[in-house]
């Protein structure tokens, strides 16, 4: 275009003409002027690197926020009404607009929002207010379906523009993500329901380097021909001049990579000629290398150094120095060298681009990250080496042309270059391939089918899709389905079929994802496969941007899977399937798996359990990487290893966070625990039995927290009670540094108590427990919440019973849940109350508690037409030992029918004359304990004038005890009892022992007018005893109970939980099997009393002798009173 024809700035309106600092726009904006600023089509740009696209975005924001202009030219604004959207897929190039559009529209009232995993202190207030968002889009398309339950898509009405800077890296594996969110825009903006919204008639705009398939973009983004806009070289300011160095190749990518390091000070010095120039390299420890080496080279020529040129800059990088937080690269700036990749911080990161652009820094070294649109440019670009390691397919690829383009568009500074030169160095056998670089790249394709079927969960779960239907149509906004049709082979479809087949074999791709993900349950569909909703594990994967093989890893964990096996999820997870197990690591790596210190938790071990020598997969790295790291010292200070554990922790932290949550979904206890430890740890990268717990707190790093440790200051606790002064003088630091440690402990949360306990519960079979939580000191007033996970589950079941998310510092104190408990089949169930807080390790609290039970045999009572009975008959008793085989059952007795005495003491008495008989059943039981025997007994022995009851201990103590007396009375005062007993042992007929027992239980009238009993209560009870050790055993009946045990007395004691509890020890038997024939069935009873010892017990025994077919090792106390008063 000519000069004449350029667009003046003062061509718009006079409130936007202070956002440019120039005078005319460049050829390339003159001529794209008209349709961004004067018109809404979508538009697809194709131009050169440095050619000035960034004023086209700006166009279309001034052409969006001239809709506030009023007719009288005032501005009038209205906040988060028209949103932009400005996506990048590098988060430095966000950052560089941010800054910049800041400074622009700020004074105009538009507000910028950065969303990029550098700035998580946003809120959904913040994201509804905004007028233009900055993001990534994986942060994009992370934040939307994150919040999408919350109304986090609700902001996607207020769209009205999307801009999309590089939008040829849809060819790169990333491009997945932004394909994604782009074909959520389109499908939104087409719902009936949004037809009068803002994102109904959204602008797309995008820009990209020079691509030949420039025209399959604008279909994908319904882009018309007159939108359409392709530049070429002759766009470009500054002219490119490429030269192409092949050298021989070595053993191996890396080596070769590593060799190429030696050939970069001479071509400096040969083509740079003393001005700014970026060395691209492969990796970050790449970048790191190069610049080591050129400082190191240039460190030797001393005051000569060729790359800081006077005194006055000597002394500006003097200055800068200390400001670095990273120490190598203070060393290498005082030498005019730096380097610049993703693992440094923000901080360092932005001191280093400033001094590269103010010159200070002659030469740095940086990744490809660099290249993706941060404006650093350079007179001389070297690429060394044209291949990169490939995380997905885990090994060297060369560049795609983009990338490279990308990296030579870095070359040439228009204000103060004419021309730039760009050096490639690469292999013999591709230098051709690099020669005619710029006259192209290649053509882009999409990357969504790999991953299509999490970003059709995502869609599923925020309801963007509701059935198959729908599906298919958020299929067909996708830029796969442009290029499935334009290129069928890329896409495992057979070239020159017809576009009907391409569209079926579409839906069959669809169908089929849909089938998988409701196989594992992550989606519901109804009998017809049409309606599509979403299931939690579906939601989970959404929420927390995990891939589908990872998700199946969780869904197919073992239910009651231990710590050591959440962390092997993790380290399989398909996210960071990237980080790969090199050579040079491996004998570092058996090292700390051998573990001479005993300082890992964990070890990766053979087949015999013995740990083992070599580490050959990259799952057995991560697991041993994660473990040393986790001591809170690690031992392994190698740059990429390092590099590899920070993402481990990152990312790890992440799954294990959503294995939380599904294992709390799937009420997994010991699942849920292990998971919600793993991801505190992995997130403050200590495990939990760390000495450097300390650590957590801010202000306490590595040295200070040893300094402690050396000073036994080990726990949060004990840093509470130390003496500031002494913590100054343990760390070498002046006044008043202790005190600043103690008011770190502000950040933890307040100090809490957690209590459970059994109580009362009318229903049989089901406890009743009463959870309490507790604030033992006030919160402070901050901004920061603490949140704790409140978990009760049963270790035996390995069930959750209740679960809650408590925010510590505002629940109403105290805080009491009552949760109702089923009582399994086995004799203890064990309940445990967790308070887990969210972030911090070493303050968790745990409570246990103990229920008792045993399993009994019911008894089935039966009725029959015969007399009442009032005595049983004479049972021969003789207790087997354990080991002894059992051979002797009832004796058969023809002349007996079915004669047995109702023990039916807690029951009501039955209305009809007859009365029972028993008959053993094991499936049947009957509970008895001590309050209900003894009211019966009070209820049945009326006879018994003033009958004395047993005296329970205090309730303070809750121990019930009986103590067994010896028979030490003289015989003519247990006559009468035994001229009974020699009825009970030979009953004759009905009406004699109707008359005995009535002999017995008369009172006597004395003289004086009062009755008297005639046996005293401890005559009576004696007598009871006494008859008692010869009785067999009917059945066992534990009473339930239960026993508190806090977390610290469980660590330091293994008694067992009955000697606490003292008086009424829980004896275990067998129920004997107690077989008659037709005419009579033997009952046996105990009356063991419960102090009695088992030695005493045994040795009763064995002077016993019966029939008994069975073994017995003891038996419920009360029982007995059942036989004994039966006669009542």
């Amino acid at each position: 275009m000519d000069t004449h024809t350029l667009k003046s700035v003062s061509d718009l309106p006079p409130n936007f003409r202070s956002a440019f600092t120039f005078r005319y726009f460049n050829s390339l904006q003159s001529e794209c002027f008209p349709l961004c600023f004067h018109s809404d089509i979508n538009m697809v740009i194709s131009a050169p690197t440095g050619s000035g696209k960034t004023a086209l975005f700006e166009l279309c924001i001034l052409r969006l926020l001239s809709k506030s202009i009023s007719s009288d030219g005032r501005f009038l604004h209205a906040k988060g009404a028209l949103k932009t959207v400005y996506i990048s897929p590098a988060k430095a190039l966000v950052q560089e607009k941010l800054r910049d559009w800041n400074q622009k529209f700020n004074s105009w009232g538009i507000s910028c929002l950065e969303l990029t995993g550098d700035n998580e202190t946003y809120s959904s207030k913040n994201i509804q207010d905004a007028d233009i968002i900055l993001t990534t889009p994986e942060k994009f398309d992370a934040v939307s379906r994150y919040r999408v339950s919350s109304g986090g898509l609700g902001f996607f009405s207020d769209i009205a523009l999307v801009l999309i800077d590089e939008v040829h890296l849809l060819n790169d594996p990333r491009g997945a993500a932004l394909e994604a969110i782009v074909s959520r825009i389109k499908i939104l903006s087409s719902n009936h329901e949004l037809r009068l919204s803002t994102l109904a008639s959204v602008r797309l705009l995008a820009v990209s380097a020079t691509i030949p398939n420039i025209e399959d973009l604008a279909e994908w983004l319904k882009v018309p021909t007159a939108g359409i806009k392709r530049f070429g070289e002759e766009m470009r300011p500054v002219k490119l001049t490429t030269k192409v160095f092949g050298y021989a190749a070595a053993k191996n990518d890396f080596l070769f990579e590593k060799r190429l390091q030696n050939y970069i000070y001479d071509m400096l010095m040969q083509y740079s000629k003393g001005k700014s120039a970026l060395v691209f390299c492969s990796t970050r420890k790449g970048a790191q290398e190069a610049a080591q080496k050129l400082a190191q080279t240039a460190m030797t020529y001393g005051y000569s150094n060729p790359f800081v040129k006077s005194r006055e800059q000597l002394e500006r990088l003097r200055e800068a120095s200390p400001m670095c937080s990273d120490k190598q690269m203070q060393s290498y700036i005082l030498q005019g060298v730096g380097y610049h990749n993703g693992g440094l911080c923000q901080k360092d990161r932005s001191l280093v681009e400033g001094l590269f652009l103010s010159g200070d820094i002659q030469v740095l070294c940086t990744t490809n990250t660099l290249a993706h649109g941060i404006n650093l440019p350079a007179h001389t670009v070297f690429i060394k080496s044209t291949q990169h390691f490939n995380k997905e397919k885990g090994h060297y690829m060369e560049y795609d042309r983009s990338t490279l383009l990308q990296m030579c568009g870095r070359a040439g500074r228009p204000p103060f270059d004419d021309t730039g030169l760009v050096i490639i160095m690469t292999r013999r056998e591709t230098v051709h391939l690099y020669e005619n670089l710029l006259n192209g790249c290649e053509v882009v394709e999409s990357q969504l089918l790999p991953c299509l079927i999490e970003h059709l969960t995502a869609e599923i779960v925020q309801l963007t899709v509701t059935d198959v239907t729908r599906a298919i149509e958020w299929m067909k906004c996708s830029y796969l389905y442009v290029r499935m049709k334009k290129n069928p082979e890329n896409y495992a479809i057979k070239k020159g079929i017809p576009k009907d087949r391409v569209e079926k074999h579409l839906q069959e791709l669809c169908l089929q994802k849909i089938n998988e993900l409701s196989s594992y349950q992550m989606i519901w569909t109804d009998t017809d496969g049409f309606v599509l909703k979403p299931e939690e594990p579906g939601r989970l994967m959404t929420k927390y941007y995990l891939k589908f093989d990872t998700m199946k890893y969780i869904i197919n964990a073992p239910t009651g899977y231990s710590l050591d096996e959440a962390l092997q999820i993790v380290c399989r997870a398909e996210e960071i399937s990237w980080i790969q197990l090199r050579r040079n690591e491996k004998k570092t790596l058996n090292d700390v798996n051998a573990d001479k210190e005993g300082r890992l938790r964990f070890h990766i071990n053979d087949n015999k359990g013995k740990r083992k020598k070599r580490i050959q997969t990259r799952e057995e790295k991560l697991f041993v990487l994660a473990n040393d790291w986790l001591t809170g010292d690690p031992s392994v200070h190698d740059l990429s290893m390092t590099q590899d554990a920070n993402s481990l922790c990152s990312n790890g932290s992440r799954i294990a966070r959503c294995m939380k949550e599904y294992f709390i979904y799937k009420k997994n206890y010991k699942g849920t625990i292990s998971s919600t430890l793993l991801a505190k740890s992995l997130f403050q990268k200590l495990w939990d039995d760390s000495p450097y717990l300390l650590k957590q707190l801010p202000g306490i790093g590595m040295v200070t927290a040893k300094a402690l440790h050396s000073m036994g200051v080990r726990s949060f606790e004990a840093l509470a009670e130390a003496d500031p002064r002494r913590i100054e003088i343990v760390t070498g630091r002046k006044y008043p540094f202790g005190n600043h440690i103690k008011e770190s402990l502000s950040s933890l949360p307040p100090k809490v108590e957690i209590k459970v306990e059994e109580v009362e519960c009318q229903k049989q079979g089901v406890s009743k427990l009463a959870v309490t939580l507790t604030r033992l000191s006030q919160p402070l007033v901050s901004t920061k919440r603490h949140y704790a996970d409140m978990i009760v589950g049963s270790e035996e079941e390995n069930h959750i019973h209740f679960h809650e998310k408590i925010r510590m510092d505002d629940f109403s104190s105290p805080y009491s849940v009552t949760i109702l408990v089923e009582r399994p089949q086995q004799a203890k169930v064990t309940v445990k109350a967790d308070l887990i807080f969210e972030e911090y390790i070493g303050i968790d609290l745990h409570e246990t508690l103990l229920l008792k039970k045993a399993t009994n045999n019911k008894v089935n009572y039966k009725s029959e037409n015969r007399l009442p009975h009032y005595y049983p008959p004479m049972v021969d008793v003789c207790v087997v030992d354990d080991d002894s085989p059992v051979k002797s059952g009832p004796p058969n007795r023809k002349d007996q029918k079915d004669d047995m005495p109702s023990f039916k003491l807690i029951d009501e008495d039955s209305e009809e004359e007859k009365e029972p008989y028993v008959t053993m059943e094991e499936d049947d039981c009957v509970i008895l304990n001590e309050h209900t025997v003894f009211d019966h007994i009070r209820q049945k022995a009326k006879c018994f004038p003033s009958l004395g009851t047993l005296n329970p201990t205090s309730p303070a103590s809750g121990r019930s005890t009986l103590k067994r007396k010896s028979l030490v009375k003289n015989s003519h005062e247990l006559d009468p009892l035994f001229q009974y007993d020699s009825v009970f042992r030979s009953p004759t007929n009905t009406k004699d022992i109707k008359q005995t027992a009535q002999k017995i239980t008369t009172p006597v009238y004395a003289s004086n007018g009062k009755t008297e009993r005639p046996f005293s209560d401890e005559t009576v009870f004696n007598y009871i005893r006494k008859r008692s050790k010869n009785s067999p055993i009917l059945a066992t009946s534990t009473i339930e109970d239960h026993i508190t045990i806090s977390s610290q007395e469980r660590r330091n004691t293994k008694t067992s939980p009955y000697t606490s509890y003292g008086s009424l020890p829980s004896v275990s038997a067998k129920i004997p099997s107690i077989k008659s024939d037709a005419s009579a069935e033997m009952l046996s009873f105990d009356i063991s009393m419960a102090n009695s010892s088992n030695t005493n017990l045994e040795e009763k025994k064995k002077g016993s002798c019966s029939q008994l077919a069975g073994k017995s090792n003891g038996s419920d106390p009360f029982l007995g009173f059942k036989s004994i008063f039966s006669f009542l």
